[in-house]
C-alpha cells in the first residue's frame, strides 16, 4: 500500500526528471550541430576569402605584367617569346616581386594555346593542356576556383586534411587607358594558395568549441544530477513523513476506540470489584476467630487489589489526565520513588545510584504524574534484572530542559521488538498489561517532554527523559 502510494507520488517528479535529462541531451546535440555548422561556415568563408584574395592578386599581377612586361617587351623585341631567356627572366622578376609578400605557393601563366609559358616551377614550362575546366572558363572570361585536399579517410571526414590548397584560374587581359582591366584575354593566370594552416586553425577552433560545449554540458549535467538527487531525497523524506503521520493517525484512531471501550468496561468492572474486595475483607474479619488458618479471604483481597491496579492502568492509558503544573524538583520526586521501592530494593538485591552533574532548576510539572512515570521506569528496569543488579540514574540540566537517564544492567532490548516498545498491550512478560511504557510516554509528552529507549554500548538499556524548564508565569500564560 505504502509502496504504490509512494510510487504514484514520485511519478510526476520522474516525468519531470525524464524531460529535464531529455532536454539537456537535445540541447547538447543541438549545440554540437551548431558548432559543426559554425565550423562549416568558417571553412566556407575561408574559401570565399581565399578566392577573393586570389582575384585581387591576379588583378594586381595583371596590371604589373601588362605595364612592366608586355608593353616594354613588345616595344623592344616586337613580339613576346618567353622562350627567350631575357624575356623569361624579366617576367620572373616582375611576378616574384609582385607576389613577394603574399601567401602564394605556385603561379602558372598559360597562353591562348593552353601551353604554360611561365611557372614558378621551370619543369612545367611548355607543358600543354593541363589546366582543365578551370583554364577553359578563364579563357571565356570567368574566374574559377577549386579546393584540393589530401589526407586519409578520417582526416577528410573530420575536416583536418593533411594538406589543403585552393587553385584559382583567372584571365590575363589587356588594359585600356583610364579604365579597369577589361580588354581582350591574352592568357590565363593560375594561382595556388596553401590553406593547410588555415584549415588546421579552424579544426583547432572546432575542437575548442566542442570541448567547451562538452565541459559546460558536463557541468550542467552534474548540477542537474545534484538537483535531481536533492529533489528525490526531499520527496522521499516527505513521503516517509506522510506515511508516518498517516500511521500515527490510524494508530491514534485505533487507540481512541480501544480507550473508549476499555474505559467503559473498566468502569463497569471496578464497581463490582470494589464490592468483592470489601466483602472479602469483611469475611476475613468474621473468620478471624472461627477459622484463622483459612487464607481464602486474603487471596480474594490480594487478587482484587491486583485487578484494581490493572484497571487503573487501563483507565490511566485510555483517559490520560492533563497535568497540574506546579513548581517541583525532579530529584525530590525520584527520592519518593526510591523510598517507596526501598523494601523491594533491599530484599531482591538491587542497587540504585543517583547523581547530579550540576544543580537542577525547578520545572513546571505534575509531581504525582511524574512519580508514576518514574516508578514505571524503575519497575521495568528491575524486571529486566530478575536476579538483582545496579541502576544508575543521572540527572543534568541543559539550556532549556532537564535530562534524566535510567541505566540498567539487563540484557538490553532485542532488535526485533525495538519498534514495538511503545505499542499499547505489547509485553514480553508472562504477566502484565503492556501499558507501563505507554503510560510513561503519555505522561512525559503531556509535559511537552520526550522519552526514548536505547541499548547501551556495554550492557543493558537506557531510558532517557527530557522535561522542559519553564518559568511559572510563562506556563500560566500558555
Amino acid at each position: 500500500m505504502h509502496d504504490s502510494s509512494s510510487a504514484e507520488k514520485e511519478k510526476p517528479f520522474r516525468l519531470v526528471k525524464f524531460f529535464t535529462f531529455a532536454s539537456l541531451g537535445v540541447i547538447f546535440i543541438g549545440t554540437m550541430v551548431l558548432a559543426l555548422l559554425n565550423t562549416h561556415w568558417a571553412r566556407t568563408m575561408q574559401i570565399k576569402k581565399s578566392e577573393d584574395y586570389a582575384l585581387l592578386l591576379v588583378e594586381n599581377l595583371n596590371h604589373q605584367v601588362f605595364m612592366q612586361f608586355i608593353i616594354p617587351v613588345a616595344l623592344k623585341f616586337g613580339k613576346i617569346q618567353l622562350r627567350n631567356p631575357e624575356q623569361f627572366e624579366r617576367m620572373d622578376k616582375i611576378v616574384r616581386s609582385t607576389l613577394h609578400s603574399f601567401n602564394v605557393e605556385m603561379v602558372n601563366i598559360y597562353d591562348m594555346n593552353h601551353i604554360i609559358s611561365y611557372s614558378f616551377d621551370p619543369e612545367k614550362v611548355g607543358r600543354k593542356n593541363i589546366g582543365g575546366a578551370g583554364y577553359e572558363k578563364a579563357v571565356a572570361g570567368q574566374p574559377f576556383s577549386k579546393l584540393i585536399q589530401r589526407g586519409n579517410f578520417w582526416q577528410l571526414f573530420f575536416g583536418f586534411p593533411e594538406r589543403s590548397r585552393i587553385i584559382t584560374f583567372a584571365p590575363l587581359r589587356a588594359e585600356k587607358p583610364l579604365s579597369r582591366i577589361s580588354g581582350p584575354v591574352l592568357g590565363v593566370v593560375e594561382i595556388t594558395q596553401d590553406l593547410s594552416d588555415d584549415y588546421k586553425a579552424i579544426f583547432r577552433f572546432q575542437i575548442r568549441v566542442i570541448l567547451t560545449c562538452t565541459g559546460v554540458m558536463g557541468f550542467l549535467l552534474l548540477a542537474l544530477i545534484y538537483v535531481v538527487k536533492k529533489g528525490e531525497g526531499i520527496i522521499h523524506q516527505r513521503n516517509l513523513e506522510r506515511i508516518k503521520l498517516k500511521e500515527q493517525l490510524e494508530q491514534a484512531r485505533r487507540l481512541s476506540a480501544i480507550g473508549e471501550m476499555v474505559a467503559g468496561i473498566s468502569h463497569e468492572i471496578r464497581n463490582p470489584l470494589g464490592i468483592i474486595r470489601s466483602s472479602a475483607e469483611l469475611l476475613k474479619k468474621k473468620m478471624a476467630h472461627s477459622e484463622p488458618e483459612n487464607t481464602i479471604p486474603d487471596i480474594i483481597v490480594e487478587e482484587s487489589t491486583r485487578l484494581n491496579h490493572i484497571i487503573t492502568d487501563f483507565l490511566d492509558f485510555a483517559r490520560p489526565k492533563s497535568p497540574n503544573l506546579v513548581p517541583c524538583r525532579v530529584e525530590k520526586i525520584l527520592g519518593k520513588n526510591l523510598d517507596f521501592l526501598a523494601p523491594q530494593i533491599n530484599d531482591q538485591g538491587y542497587e540504585i545510584h543517583t547523581r547530579n552533574r550540576e544543580p537542577l532548576p525547578e520545572i513546571m510539572a505534575d509531581a504525582d504524574m511524574l512519580y508514576q512515570a518514574f516508578l514505571n521506569i524503575f519497575i521495568n528496569a528491575m524486571q529486566a534484572m530478575p536476579g538483582g543488579g545496579r541502576i544508575d540514574v543521572v540527572m543534568e540540566a541543559g539550556n532549556r530542559d532537564v535530562a534524566i537517564s535510567f541505566n540498567d544492567q539487563g540484557s538490553g532490548i532485542p532488535q526485533e521488538i525495538a519498534d514495538k516498545l511503545w505499542d499499547p498491550f505489547f509485553t514480553t512478560k508472562d504477566s502484565g498489561t503492556g501499558l507501563g511504557l505507554g503510560i510513561v510516554k503519555n505522561i512525559i509528552e503531556s509535559h511537552r517532554g520526550a522519552v526514548e529507549i536505547i541499548n547501551r554500548t556495554g550492557k543493558g538499556a537506557r531510558v532517557s527523559v527530557r522535561l522542559p524548564v519553564e518559568k511559572e508565569e510563562q506556563s500560566q500564560g500558555a
